[in-house]
């Protein structure tokens, strides 16, 4: 019986690690593949179509975002120099197995409201994996076929009280703060990061957190990525929320300065 025993625990293990040895290392192989094919499509499309790129950034094009297509692409320089994921429309399993995922009911790149995406953090391709490790004031770059939009994290929790004392000379800071205090008190439970549980879909309405409305003119333009939390589990979910800062056109041989941070 012990014998038994023994073997069952051994095949049981065994089972368990090729499992994980999928989940990690096969299903990023293929998500990899799937990503370098949208991001390969959305190139041909933008180079398609050179009359775009003159577009004022503050007005952000918008068309018929196809689902589970890519059309625009993310870059978080803290992440690494070689940080780069085409975007993808919707957020379902096949939609997530390419790369981020915009929320469909959220605003775009640059819009005022909530400009919301979601991605896994094991396997998959792990686009989110390390986004725990934003800090406040890093950047996160979104790239559509008009404009560079340059985010900013928000100050965390902890940080809000001594903000202007402790980071209000931080050049990367400009233009950001406890988003209270320049947009009105619905902003005031939107911090840099937050953990939730995975039905708390409020944070990314257009006021995360909020539960009401406000009027365009005073949405702040936001942008929100989710993620499973902890690592290896789906019982919580990582949020990081961060505010427009700048944008620029799109013009041939520009990079936003921004891209070379660290």
């Amino acid at each position: 019986m012990v014998r038994g025993l023994g073997e069952l625990l051994i095949t049981t293990g065994l089972a368990v690690l090729l499992f994980v040895v999928y989940e990690v290392y096969v299903t990023d192989l293929v998500s990899m593949r799937k990503q370098d094919d949208a991001d390969a499509e959305l190139n041909a499309r933008w180079d398609a179509t050179p009359d775009v790129i003159a577009a004022d950034p503050r007005r952000p094009v918008r068309t018929d975002l196809v689902p589970g297509q890519a059309f625009a692409k993310l870059y978080i320089p803290a992440l690494g120099s070689d940080y780069q994921f085409a975007v993808v429309e919707g957020t379902t399993p096949a939609d997530l197995e390419i790369g981020p995922g915009h929320y469909r009911a959220t605003a775009g790149p640059g819009e005022k409201g909530n400009f919301a995406i979601a991605g896994h953090r094991v396997g998959k391709g792990a686009p989110f994996n390390d986004l725990d490790l934003l800090q406040s004031c890093d950047a996160v770059v979104v790239e559509n076929e008009s404009a560079w939009f340059v985010y900013r994290v928000l100050p965390m929790e902890r940080e809000e009280a001594n903000w202007a004392q402790d980071k209000g000379s931080d050049p990367r800071c400009l233009g950001v703060q406890p988003l209270d205090r320049s947009h009105g008190a619905a902003y005031a439970d939107t911090p840099g990061q937050e953990i939730v549980r995975p039905e708390q879909a409020e944070v990314i309405d257009p006021v995360p957190n909020y539960g009401g409305e406000l009027p365009e003119d005073r949405l702040a333009s936001l942008m929100t990525m989710t993620t499973c939390h902890p690592k290896f589990s789906d019982r919580q979910r990582l949020i990081v929320h961060a505010v427009l800062t700048r944008s620029y056109p799109k013009r041939s041989g520009f990079l936003p300065g921004e891209l070379a941070e660290r």
